[in-house]
């Protein structure tokens, strides 16, 4: 295991450095709690670092620490401020390419999501969103934590028996107020995982309750407690969401009212819009990365969302573009969704357990992914060119 240590030790003190500089952290979840770790004394020096553990997992032939390895240092070129091209980028980080869907499957996937409204009574309009969370019942924020935990309780044997984990965890849910792109965040070490809610952007509904329920704490937390309890594994054990797994945690985690709640149908219009919104967020994050200006990005928006603001169209562009963090974590929100979204609709039974019990066993990328379902979507999608669409004309 030196190897392994070697690399956790590095981004430890890694995350040591950042931590103390004030700025984001490496370590998004750690699977192998241990002592504090002296930070390191520079960006450059974990650069040194970790282009020497890369050349020695390589010449392992150590696929796991190569491709975590790999994904650190285009992160860390990316903050000291190289610019790689998207796909080459994300292809680093997250582990697949930034192909895209065609607009034709866009369109589509964006049918089935006003469909599955229209049986709520919904229309698409400029106040759809609005109207879905009247529709949904709107909760008081004080009330939100205890029933997450309630709807989690209520669903929790059906997620164990699907992943075949027993694994315990203990949750703490605070409550923050970021100017951030997030609502919800989960983070944590062992068994111990904290819940925030960013105040700022939270909207508890009924069904949101629901929903982030399921893939707040039946995904991640269970997910990444069980992570932990595995033992003394041969991958290194600390999270980050620049890191080739957050495909499989975003994509399982937004899915998941899919596999275990299918019969709440204003649940599934929530994966089912969801779906469809993550989708246009690739095509103003393939746009915004290619020389797209950020007006003719917002017009697209706008036609395909007309409930979108032009405070969150901005927020998105920005977050896509400008932020090396989401420049790559973002996209493993649609190329997840997507994947698993279809699992959902098109694999059998035998299939899905054994992703599931799989994805509960250690972090997998999309390679393992298409390694458990070959005839599946290809990640990230199949290609097709970035085309936006026009405001229309006087």
């Amino acid at each position: 295991m030196r190897l392994r240590d070697a690399i956790e030790q590095t981004i430890r003190a890694w995350d040591a450095y950042e931590r103390d500089r004030g700025t984001s952290p490496i370590v998004d979840y750690d699977c192998a709690p241990a002592p504090a770790a002296d930070a390191a004394s520079s960006r450059l020096e974990v650069l040194g670092r970790l282009t020497d553990l890369h050349a020695e997992a390589e010449r392992n032939g150590d696929q796991a620490c190569v491709d975590q390895v790999r994904a650190h240092l285009a992160y860390l070129g990316a903050l000291l401020g190289e610019r790689a091209p998207l796909t080459d980028y994300v292809a680093a980080t997250q582990g697949c390419p930034t192909a895209g869907w065609s607009e034709d499957y866009i369109t589509e996937i964006g049918d089935r999501a006003r469909h599955a409204l229209g049986d709520l009574d919904l229309g698409w309009d400029a106040a759809t969103a609005e109207r879905l969370d009247e529709i949904e019942g709107p909760v008081d924020g004080a009330d939100a934590p205890e029933l997450i935990r309630a709807a989690a309780g209520e669903m929790e044997s059906k997620v164990r028996a699907l992943t075949g984990t027993s694994t315990p965890y203990n949750l703490t849910i605070e409550t923050a107020e970021v100017d951030a792109y997030w609502a919800y965040w989960l983070d944590g070490a062992g068994p111990d995982v904290r819940l925030r809610f960013n105040l700022r952007n939270a909207a508890f509904t009924k069904v949101r309750i629901r929903q982030f329920a399921q893939h707040e704490i039946l995904g991640h937390a269970l997910q990444y407690a069980t992570y932990a309890a595995q033992g003394n594994v041969t991958w290194p054990r600390l999270l980050a969401v620049h890191l080739p797994h957050q495909v499989l945690c975003e994509g399982l985690a937004q899915a998941m009212p899919l596999f275990i709640a299918p019969d709440d149908a204003a649940l599934i219009a929530r994966v089912r819009l969801d779906h469809y919104l993550q989708l246009v967020r690739t095509e103003l994050h393939r746009a915004i990365n290619t020389g797209a200006t950020a007006t003719d990005c917002a017009a697209h928006a706008r036609s395909r969302v007309p409930f979108w603001t032009d405070n969150a169209i901005g927020d998105m562009l920005t977050d896509r573009s400008a932020d090396p963090q989401l420049r790559s974590y973002l996209w493993a929100y649609p190329a997840g969704i997507d994947w698993f979204v279809n699992l959902a609709d098109n694999a059998d039974a035998d299939t899905v357990g054994k992703v599931f019990r799989a994805a509960y066993t250690q972090p997998l990328t999309p390679h393992d992914l298409t390694s458990l379902w070959p005839s599946g979507p290809s990640i990230g999608g199949p290609g097709a060119p970035v085309r936006l669409r026009k405001p229309p004309g006087p």
